[in-house]
């Protein structure tokens, strides 16, 4: 079922030149594209086919980019973070510009909220100090007006004094003045002329007052005093409405100031006369029942559409800086500088509603810069703040000059390890590619360049043990050459005549051996057979074993020449006539005679070899009409003749090693063999490897060949090396191992 699908992946991405996907959430994106290409031609269909295709498309283009995000993101890490560069930078970002970043976001959060801060605490203390100063007024006209009612106590009109001209308020026209004694209001008549006050007496004012309260639609500063004349109570208020020319001068220096005096209840949008026709229900303050403020959100920042510069939540509903009942004053100065921006910030300002005294909460709505908070922050010196301006100048460009220096050196500590990276990356191709030579450039002293010189000391021994191998393996191919030559110098076959049986084998200790045997036959019933071990092992000893066995082979065919040539030709002057020593030695005698043959090959390899070079070599003549054999034994192991009967008989006749020393002489002996007699002769690797228990010794050997006399030749040598290799156990063979056997029938 998925395997068309599989094809038409692989299919598609061959044709975009990319690998078929092989994860399910690289399928699965995959599959999503092919729908949504799909469906937005489904989205042409008229009515509402076309209508629900397009959301089928809309949820698949979700899913797409759903699974499309993680994809994106594996890219970039194995594009981008493939380099180790790329890697480090990473990790000095993470490790050193994150904190920084953190930091500085904290510091500029913290400022802001500081610099707003002090905005609004800077508008609220000047709006406190026009409240005391209007507290401080109406406390001198209330103890004025005292003093005219105990002199008159039924007064028609009071005069009040003048008020303060060097009050921080200008506009002191629209303040306004009211007195209430005994709850009756009293005429009052000022100079200059004030606003008549309010026309009622609201029920919870008990006492001295000093606030902002909220009536009419807008904001108050009012203050209330209560004095006891005579026992009547006489209660003056003084109100000043916060409207623009006064936010004008509470803004002086500090940006624009704007006063949001929060949801206006309807009863306090409503007159005195309203309120006696009983339009609105009043709340009985003196029972005590109080209305809890509602909750408060506000936040600074984008404000919705059609709204003000800050978005106020109160009991619910928006409250918008810029409906009629907020009132703004001041002015916002272009900016000093390029950090100079608009701090915005909302701080709550208590207030009362005046006719029910419920408190609720106003807010005050500042927009400054940093330049006129700090101006205001030092106005008191402003020489101390141009030195402290100076100083935080000087201490950022000192932290911009580390912090540069820093990154300087985090560059330049960087290209050291991605340069050291990158040389130690192109060597490993270079060496990919073969060329050992390729060295690494060092020219620093820290542990990569101590890196880069281990890969260059690593790549030259490299290079010469690779050199090595090549030496050893042509060294190899010229020693499996020797083998193979030496090989052939061995008899190929196992020899057989009518009455004898003969078998041979070799086992070197490496790859060419330095002992020698061979078969000589002279006709159907007559042959020679030859044993002999080199001094030495290796390729001088199996060189000097090649020019034994060239030797004895020569003598061979020239014995098998003279014979051609007849008897006569060997008694001839003119033929071959060897001396030794004194004596004349025929050569066609000399065949049947091993010890003359021991002398002439002794006179032979001493002169054509050094003199520590020497063999051991076991000669011996075979006639098959007289079941005789005649040997000569040049310093071998002595052959051993197993008899029918069990006996054993030492083939010792003979004399010293061949090519020690000149001129010498070698006895012969003569063994007559009877049927079911076997000749073992052998080399020193067959008795002398040792173990715990000792050698491996002639009685073990005899021991074998004994009890498995009935068998086979081959077979009796097998087991032979078998009982050898059991004996050395894991040890390396010690010496060349050769084994011959001749058997009488």
């Amino acid at each position: 079922m998925f395997e068309p699908l599989k094809k038409f992946e692989a299919l598609a991405y061959r044709r975009l030149g990319r690998t078929p996907p092989q994860g399910k959430l690289h399928r699965t994106a995959f599959w999503l594209l092919i729908v949504y290409l799909v469906l937005g031609v489904g989205r042409l269909l008229p009515n509402g086919g076309g209508q629900t295709i397009a959301g089928l498309s809309f949820f698949a283009l979700c899913g797409l980019i759903v699974c499309s995000v993680p994809l994106f993101w594996r890219w970039v890490i194995r594009r981008m973070m493939w380099r180790v560069s790329n890697r480090l930078v990473v990790t000095y970002l993470l490790i050193g510009l994150t904190p920084v970043v953190l930091f500085v976001t904290l510091a500029l959060v913290a400022a802001y909220i500081f610099s707003g801060q002090f905005a609004t605490f800077a508008a609220t203390s000047e709006i406190n100090r026009e409240l005391a100063q209007i507290a401080a007024e109406n406390r001198a006209f209330s103890v004025h007006i005292a003093k005219e009612i105990k002199e008159n106590p039924r007064p028609k009109t009071i005069t009040v004094p003048e008020f303060d001209d060097g009050s921080a308020m200008t506009g002191r026209s629209k303040m306004e003045v009211a007195a209430f004694l005994d709850g009756q209001p009293l005429a009052l008549e000022t100079k200059p002329p004030m606003r008549p006050g309010m026309a009622r007496l609201p029920a919870w004012l008990k006492g001295s007052f000093r606030g902002v309260v909220m009536g009419h639609g807008t904001c108050f500063l009012r203050a209330a005093d209560t004095q006891i004349v005579d026992g009547h109570t006489l209660i003056l208020m003084t109100s000043l409405p916060l409207e623009k020319e006064n936010l004008d001068e509470i803004a002086s220096g500090l940006g624009t100031v704007t006063l949001v005096p929060g949801i206006m209840e309807e009863d306090d949008k409503l007159d005195d006369s309203e309120l006696d026709k009983g339009i609105v229900k009043k709340l009985d303050v003196e029972s005590g029942e109080k209305r809890p403020p509602p909750p408060v959100k506000f936040h600074v920042g984008t404000p919705p559409p059609g709204q003000g510069p800050v978005h106020i939540q109160f009991d619910g509903r928006d409250v918008d800086p810029g409906r009629p009942e907020a009132v703004s004053g001041g002015l916002l100065p272009p900016k000093a500088h390029f950090f100079d921006i608009t701090v915005a910030f909302v701080a709550p300002l208590q207030a009362v509603f005046w006719r029910t005294g419920e408190t609720h909460q106003a807010f005050i709505h500042v927009n400054s810069r940093p330049s006129l908070l700090y101006q205001r922050l030092f106005i008191t010196s402003l020489q101390v703040a141009g030195a402290i301006q100076d100083i935080l100048i000087g201490i950022a460009v000192f932290f911009a000059v580390l912090e540069l220096i820093a990154f300087i050196m985090a560059v330049r500590l960087n290209q050291t390890i991605t340069n050291s990276v990158s040389d130690l990356y192109v060597a490993t191709q270079q060496i990919d590619k073969g060329n050992l030579s390729h060295r690494i450039a060092v020219k620093r002293e820290d542990q990569l360049a101590a890196l880069s010189t281990s890969f260059n000391e690593m790549t030259a021994s490299l290079e010469e043990l690779l050199e090595e191998q090549r030496e050893k393996e042509r060294l190899q191919n010229e020693l499996e050459i020797a083998h193979e030559v030496q090989n052939n110098l061995f008899p190929r076959q196992d020899v057989t005549l009518s009455m004898l049986d003969l078998h041979g084998v070799c086992r070197p200790a490496r790859s060419v051996s330095g002992d020698y045997y061979d078969f000589l036959v002279f006709g159907p019933s007559t042959l020679g057979l030859a044993l002999g071990d080199i001094s030495g092992k290796g390729i001088s000893a199996a060189l000097l074993m090649a020019t034994l066995h060239s030797a004895v082979r020569a003598y061979q065919f020239a014995g098998e020449e003279l014979i051609t040539v007849g008897t006569d030709a060997l008694l001839s002057p003119s033929f071959q006539m060897v001396k030794n020593g004194l004596q004349e030695i025929n050569c066609g005698e000399i065949f049947e005679s091993p010890g003359k043959v021991l002398a002439l090959l002794n006179r032979h390899l001493y002169r054509s070899t050094p003199p520590e070079k020497y063999a051991t070599l076991f000669l011996a003549h075979y006639e098959g009409t007289q079941s005789r054999m005649t040997y000569s034994n040049g310093g071998q192991l002595p052959p051993l003749v197993l008899r029918a009967d069990h006996g054993v008989t030492r083939l010792d006749k003979g004399g010293t090693v061949v090519g020690l020393m000149d001129g010498m002489s070698y006895d012969e002996g003569t063994v007559h063999l009877r049927s079911g007699d076997i000749v073992i002769a052998y080399s020193d690797g067959v008795t002398e490897p040792e173990n715990e228990f000792g050698d491996f010794g002639e009685e073990r050997l005899l021991e074998v060949v004994a009890r498995n006399r009935h068998l086979p030749l081959a077979a009796i040598s097998d087991l032979v090396m078998q009982a050898l290799r059991s004996w050395i156990g894991t040890q390396e063979q010690p010496d060349d191992i050769t084994l011959v056997l001749a058997r009488q029938r």
